[in-house]
């Protein structure tokens, strides 16, 4: 007991935990205190049951093709891995390289959500099927071109021996689908808290799934809106997943507009518009003044509306896709491709900004009843925003309505007032 009590004297957690029952009430604690949570820790509330699993690598495939491994449920990130990046995973196995496990869940017997390791998963199952050679190898250069079925015959043996290992929490873990759906989110918030850091937008897809999220995962594959921002098209974004930075340079879109998909910016977009939408009635706004608004960030905000939309009707959900779609289509239909993209002086941009979609949605959403003038009108209401001094303002000193650096709620709000005002002169 002695030993065991100094081999976890660094761990304050720990040793509270296996001693807890010798340790006497301190920091205002009192024994009931301590008798609440060993208890607690008896009836395994909040513990996790697992075990642990290997795989070879050359069955990875075939147990995703019977779709044993589930892999896209909703707390997942979309595919970030390029075929270099892809490559080096497949050089590590040649070269026996430890890698870490992956983390399952037993949603029914022999199958498994793919809670942390979609990456490496996709990447051998596609090299296993001959869709990408190998390519940037350090070492084994000399492989660089070729695909799993071009490699030499040791090398293929090699690979095949190599083994995946896996940590299986045990459908057990959880006594409803509720408290499942909690943990999983939990253990991959945690498990995602090193390496690569997840966006805003990927915690909160992975940590706030609900109806909201899904709409706008939804209206975020919307074609005119993705036009607006060079986005892929939905039918293009697999293939162009596949493609390295050089073959992306010679497509329509560059590896830094992959990039942004990849972080799931796209869906972010739309929650903007809908968080935006009730800058003016959401109750949190209601209980800040005019002077915390404008040290209010927009991240908190979008992270409490998300939350709160998700117990949104199924009404209020309908209102608010149709108030999408008729606003990118109004917009796109009067402004074309150049919409959220800022004006500059005797300068020619083309790379759409926030600063200029958050106010131009809002505001045009407030006019979809008038859209018919608005579009009789589009030719002097292009020229006029892109004529105005406001816009294409640039103080030597300071900042200015549409400074890119102001991006606190309060700011949003001055510039949705900005261009409701500007286009009042265009309703008859």
């Amino acid at each position: 007991m002695i030993k065991l009590k100094k081999m976890f004297n660094e761990s304050d957690y720990l040793t509270s935990e296996l001693f807890s029952l010798h340790e006497q009430p301190k920091n205002g604690q009192s024994p009931d205190d301590n008798a609440l949570i060993n208890e607690k820790y008896k009836k395994g509330d909040m513990r996790i049951v697992t075990e642990q699993g290997r795989t070879d690598l050359q069955s990875i495939s075939t147990i995703i093709d019977k779709e044993k491994y589930i892999l896209n449920p909703e707390y997942q990130r979309r595919k970030r891995w390029n075929n270099r990046r892809k490559s080096r995973l497949i050089e590590s196995f040649i070269m026996n390289v430890p890698i870490p496990p992956i983390f399952l869940y037993e949603i029914e017997y022999a199958v498994y959500e793919v809670m942390d390791g979609l990456q490496r998963l996709t990447a051998i199952d596609e090299f296993y099927k001959g869709k990408f050679a190998l390519e940037g190898l350090e070492y084994w250069s000399e492989l660089n071109g070729r695909k799993y079925q071009d490699l030499p015959s040791n090398v293929r043996a090699g690979i095949d021996r190599r083994h995946l290992s896996s940590v299986i929490l045990l459908a057990e873990t959880a006594s409803s689908k509720e408290s499942a759906d909690f943990l999983k989110k939990v253990v991959f918030g945690r498990l995602n808290s090193g390496g690569e850091k997840l966006t805003p937008q990927e915690l909160r897809n992975a940590l706030y799934n609900g109806k909201l999220n899904q709409l706008c995962l939804k209206l975020a594959k919307n074609d005119l809106f993705r036009k607006l921002w060079h986005f892929p098209l939905e039918h293009e974004v697999e293939d162009l997943l596949l493609k390295s930075e050089d073959e992306l340079e010679n497509s329509n879109y560059t590896s830094i507009i992959m990039d942004k998909y990849r972080r799931m910016d796209d869906v972010e977009l739309v929650l903007r518009f809908f968080a935006y939408n009730q800058i003016k009635q959401t109750k949190q706004l209601k209980e800040v003044t005019s002077e915390r608004l404008k040290s209010f960030a927009i991240e908190r905000f979008l992270d409490d509306y998300l939350k709160e939309g998700n117990h949104f009707s199924d009404a209020k959900l309908a209102q608010l896709e149709t108030s999408f779609i008729e606003t990118i289509t109004l917009i796109y239909n009067i402004f074309g491709n150049k919409a959220f993209v800022m004006p500059r002086r005797n300068v020619q941009s083309h790379t759409p900004t926030k600063t200029i979609y958050d106010p131009l949605m809002q505001a045009f959403s407030q006019y979809i009843p008038y859209k018919e003038q608005l579009l009789k009108q589009k030719f002097d209401i292009v020229v006029e925003i892109y004529k105005d001094k406001k816009l294409l303002e640039r103080p030597k000193r300071g900042s200015y309505m549409f400074d890119g650096k102001n991006q606190y709620i309060r700011d949003v709000d001055v510039r949705i007032d900005y261009f409701n005002h500007f286009l009042q002169k265009y309703i008859v």
